[in-house]
């Protein structure tokens, strides 16, 4: 109606579609905050918060009402307020404009070598279903403009077929989705290098927390000609998010900068090892020095191995097996634990410790007191030497909870499991409860029998712990709580020694 009556009062054709699309957007922010889906605002200011709080739609118990027609409750002049704003924002750009286009990822329509720099932030693997949450503005959009933009709004929904994203709901599962996630990604990659010119630079922002999400990146970027000659974590991601208080979020997104320049032919894969143990072990001092730290240090080495294995248009090993990104990640891995094990204890008590007492260390630094998907934290534990099944099955700290896995602390786990076993991280899980209990006496003698009171290493792992672990952690208050009277007690268990001898 308002583009009707724009044209009837003699506006410009082109200004009046602009000024609805304007209008358009305003009525989807006013969905956006008016859905049964809405809360209200816990923080105070405008009275309801919108329904994306997080990317998906979230199941809520109560909803809240917002007035359409009030500035105060989020309604359409503060539609009207936040569009004046974009618009100003937009319009401080000098000089040149904007071309916008909407195109295929895979079929770009632009010559060869065009582009002097390309910067895409693709899809994360499965992180998030974008079309079906486009899906909520799409409906208000068709039905306020679609018939402005007809190519836009054909179809019903949006399109959801060549969308490139992994959907389990695909014929074929899981297995198939991750297959045409690969091949897509490879092909859009593919187009950025036959539209880049030869002297150009593209950048790649990805943030995945799982080797699957990364593996398939990995082998697409190595596929497409594109050759990675850098990647930096930048923090990006906002840390009190719910999703990063419910499981092992990432802080950064790595940014990999790529460039169109000839590869070497081939590498042996015993050759591209050592050249990236040297290339990460540069790039992880640096890292460490930068407080990247956690999942986010592991994901940042993942992208500095890229710049070393890219190099190659393939990398063989002496069998004759092309080495591919599965493998990488699992030699990465390694490099960046024995890394970090060695920097978490403050070097040269790694060695010192059990594998299972070095998983626990490892988990706790990488992932806190998060669950983790099963298969992310059966890599981890086998890069330790340890086979998660055997360990959850004879009631370790490891427990599995369906598809996930959670480390207990000593205030999780059951006496009997911790009953005469000589384990570090048991001996340690067992004197927090004895501390807490007041139960001194047992301790040190606890303490004294499986050795680990008079030695240094016991009480590195658990300030490693506590250093891991937030504030309002139990767990890190009863390490704290031990941890402060650690020289008294070390001073208990030789005197328990020296008992013991003249006894």
């Amino acid at each position: 109606m308002a583009h009707k009556n724009m044209l009837e009062n003699g506006y410009d054709k082109e200004r009046a579609k602009v000024i609805s699309t304007y209008l358009a957007l305003g009525v989807d922010r006013l969905a956006d905050f008016g859905s049964s889906l809405c809360m209200l605002n816990p923080t105070g200011g405008r009275g309801v918060v919108h329904t994306f709080g997080r990317q998906t739609l979230q199941m809520v118990w109560d909803f809240a009402e917002s007035n359409p027609f009030l500035a105060e409750a989020a309604g359409w002049p503060t539609a009207c307020e936040k569009n004046e704003k974009w618009i100003g924002h937009a319009s401080q750009i000098p000089y040149n404009s904007a071309v916008i286009t909407q195109s295929s990822a895979i079929a770009l329509p632009y010559p060869n070598d065009f582009f002097d720099a390309v910067f895409t932030d693709p899809p994360y693997y499965d992180n998030v279903p974008y079309s079906y949450l486009s899906d909520f503005f799409y409906v208000w959009l068709k039905r306020t403009v679609g018939d402005l933009y007809p190519e836009l709004f054909s179809t019903p929904l949006t399109p959801k077929r060549e969308e490139i994203v992994v959907y389990d709901n695909l014929a074929g599962g899981r297995k198939e989705a991750n297959q045409f996630f690969e091949n897509m990604l490879k092909e859009s990659f593919k187009e950025i290098h036959r539209v880049l010119k030869p002297d150009g630079i593209v950048t790649i922002v990805y943030a995945h927390k799982s080797t699957a999400g990364w593996e398939t990146l990995i082998n697409s970027l190595l596929d497409s000609g594109l050759v990675a000659t850098g990647a930096w974590p930048l923090n990006t991601e906002m840390g009190g998010r719910l999703n990063a208080n419910e499981t092992a979020s990432l802080a950064s997104s790595i940014y990999i900068v790529a460039s169109k320049i000839s590869r070497q032919p081939t590498g042996f894969y015993d050759n591209v090892q050592e050249e990236m143990k040297q290339h990460l072990n540069k790039k992880l001092e640096r890292l460490w020095q930068e407080g990247i730290s956690g999942a986010d240090f592991f994901i940042a080495a993942i992208g500095s191995a890229i710049e070393v294995f890219g190099k190659y248009e393939k990398v063989m090993d002496y069998e004759g097996n092309i080495v591919r990104a599965d493998r990488l990640l699992e030699d990465v891995r390694h490099i960046a634990i024995d890394y970090a094990v060695h920097q978490i204890l403050h070097n040269g008590f790694a060695g010192e410790i059990s594998d299972l007492t070095r998983f626990y260390v490892l988990y706790r630094w990488n992932y806190g007191e998060a669950k983790v998907e099963f298969d992310e934290a059966r890599k981890l534990a086998q890069s330790c030497n340890i086979d998660m099944a055997k360990e959850w099955n004879r009631g370790s700290f490891i427990k599995k909870d369906r598809e996930f896995i959670k480390m207990l602390g000593p205030q999780d786990r059951q006496p009997e499991d911790l009953k005469n076993s000589n384990e570090l991280i048991d001996v340690l899980h067992s004197s927090l409860v004895l501390w807490e209990k007041g139960k001194r006496a047992d301790m040190v003698k606890l303490l004294h029998k499986s050795g680990y009171g008079k030695g240094e290493a016991f009480y590195r792992v658990a300030q490693a712990i506590s250093e891991s672990l937030p504030l309002e952690s139990k767990e890190k208050k009863l390490l704290d709580g031990f941890l402060a009277g650690k020289e008294r007690l070390r001073e208990e268990v030789r005197k328990e020694v020296t008992q013991g001898r003249l006894l």
